[in-house]
């Protein structure tokens, strides 16, 4: 979808409120988030409501008793893309769930109760439109809502926060078919709106701030009236994915094709 690429947003605001505590499972979080909006003056037409997806799962109950991690990454993987051993045991890159590839396949241990683990929202985009619906009808405006997790990325240095779940949001633009500033044509450029979102709520929420809820303000054009596909299509395909395996696996499967005769994979 294009909502016209040439005029960009010329100013954008984003914030992140206080007083949203511990989440508990079984809390209502469009509660919790409409509560910490309103003294700041909720929401207005066109706000991207930003929230992390630890906060999601911890009222959805995702939390589980786990007295070994690695157990449930191994639950949670549908895929082991990578795996490279370091001195405190062994990173799996591993596809999950939600055709996710992350480390640990979003495994997190961090701020749980000892003895459980959090897992990822069991459908993301779902508790989107959810929570999208029920802050549209408190605060009577047409918003957008995206869920966030925490990944690493192919060929870069660092974390950034990357769209999981969506609703009411240009997730991807298409700007293919148009010109650029010298009017040569757009072939291959499309815009992960939603992931771009994502990155720029945390810069203010922060990693320790105990602030996993922000609010993008200047996005209109990009906020719909319908919910939309969702951050899935944001999950490459096997078919369009050209690094389906880490170099190690890629050798050794490799390896094994050629010794049993099997035919080489293109």
């Amino acid at each position: 979808m294009s909502v016209g690429g040439d005029r960009p947003p010329q100013r954008l605001e984003v914030w992140a409120p206080d007083g949203i505590g511990e989440v508990r499972p079984g809390d209502d979080l469009a509660t919790l988030v409409g509560d910490a909006l309103e003294p700041a003056g909720g929401l207005r037409d066109g706000d991207v409501v930003v929230v992390t997806s630890k906060v999601v799962s911890k009222a959805e109950g995702r939390v589980v008793a786990a007295a070994d991690r690695e157990q449930a990454i191994t639950d949670e993987t549908v895929r082991v893309v990578a795996t490279r051993p370091h001195d405190g045991g062994v990173l799996r890159i591993v596809q999950n769930r939600l055709g996710l590839v992350m480390a640990a396949a979003g495994v997190d241990a961090s701020n749980t109760p000892e003895g459980t683990v959090l897992l990822l929202p069991a459908d993301p985009d779902a508790s989107a439109r959810a929570l999208r619906a029920e802050l549209r009808a408190r605060f009577g405006v047409r918003l957008a809502v995206v869920v966030t997790d925490t990944a690493g990325r192919p060929w870069r240095e660092g974390l950034v926060d990357i769209a999981i779940g969506c609703a009411g949001l240009v997730v991807l633009e298409d700007l293919r078919g148009g010109v650029d500033a010298h009017g040569r044509p757009l072939t291959v450029t499309v815009t992960a709106v939603a992931d771009e979102v994502a990155s720029a709520a945390e810069l203010v929420r922060g990693k320790t701030a105990g602030r996993p809820v922000a609010v993008v303000r200047g996005l209109d054009s990009y906020v719909t009236d319908h919910d939309g596909p969702g951050a899935r299509v944001l999950v490459r395909s096997a078919e369009d994915d050209m690094f389906r395996e880490g170099t190690a696996e890629a050798y050794a499967r490799g390896y094994a094709d050629g010794s049993s005769g099997a035919p080489a994979v293109p």
